[in-house]
């Protein structure tokens, strides 16, 4: 019975990926500061965990996640507004898989794809 699922990505800096996830996606910091070493981060309905992992090689790192969303257009300009870099591959656009999907990357090379089922 798998209720949710809540991926963990490596991080370098704590406050540099909090930084980012609060202030340039309006993700909210839900964890403890009892736990320097993790970090929690919530937005709406979903979770991203991070894990310290300092001598990480953004060059190396294939972390990745895919999310779903109810509105990607509103959501896509709502990160362009906040400064945003959208993935230079990644730019808003409707897929031949059925989907409309745009990609940024966080402070550590972690790659977040934002996806929306189009209708069929």
């Amino acid at each position: 019975m798998i209720t949710d699922i809540n991926p963990k990505l490596p991080m370098r800096n704590r406050k540099r990926t909090r930084d980012f996830y609060e202030n340039k996606l309006g993700f909210t910091d839900i964890g403890s500061e009892d736990f320097e070493v993790y970090l929690i981060m919530q937005k709406d309905q979903i979770q991203i965990h991070f894990f310290e992992f300092k001598e990480l090689d953004p060059a190396e790192n294939y972390g990745q996640v895919y999310i779903r969303t109810n509105d990607i257009d509103r959501l896509y300009q709502t990160f362009l507004d906040n400064k945003v870099s959208i993935h230079p591959n990644g730019q808003l656009q409707n897929k031949s898989w059925g989907q409309r999907e745009f990609a940024i990357l966080d402070p550590d090379n972690n790659l977040l794809t934002f996806g929306q089922s189009l209708p069929r």
